[in-house]
């Protein structure tokens, strides 16, 4: 086995090194998406109309071991029709370096509003599902998601 040389570092570098991981744990909120940013962004998805809540089926783990892979399943009662559908769904997490998580778009033939993947989150975190149908309204719900494991280098 070949040993390779170690290389040198200045201490400039050294000490940059050091206040930018100490910066990072002293001021995690600037690495991490705040709930004030996922409802800001719901904010400006719905223009300000805001959502009602609603009764979606939205499954989602309690506890997550895996941050990575996080299943996610929503399904929506809408009859998908031309004059009544859902047109798009959003899933929003506020724990992430950025809120935006996913983005479904659906048609009237597609006969049902329900998908299902997998998300990855980098901490404990609420994880939103906004919907939007054809007329403007907009539907919410949310789940609390425990993380063991971060999936986003956490």
């Amino acid at each position: 086995m070949k040993l390779k040389k170690l290389r040198k570092i200045s201490r400039r570098n050294a000490l940059l090194l050091i206040a930018g991981f100490t910066g990072t744990a002293i001021f995690p909120s600037i690495s991490f998406a705040q709930s004030s940013q996922a409802l800001d962004r719901i904010n400006e998805i719905t223009k300000g109309l805001g959502a009602t809540e609603s009764d979606i089926y939205f499954d989602l783990p309690e506890i997550a071991e895996n941050g990575n892979q996080v299943k996610v399943t929503f399904e929506i009662d809408s009859p998908m029709t031309e004059s009544d559908h859902i047109k798009t769904v959003y899933i929003l997490a506020d724990g992430n370096p950025s809120p935006n998580v996913a983005k479904f778009s659906f048609t009237p033939e597609m006969g049902s509003c329900s998908a299902a993947t997998r998300i990855r989150l980098s901490k404990t975190q609420n994880v939103y599902l906004l919907a939007e149908n054809n007329n403007g309204q907009f539907l919410m719900t949310n789940a609390k998601v425990k993380v063991t494991i971060g999936g986003c280098g956490g």
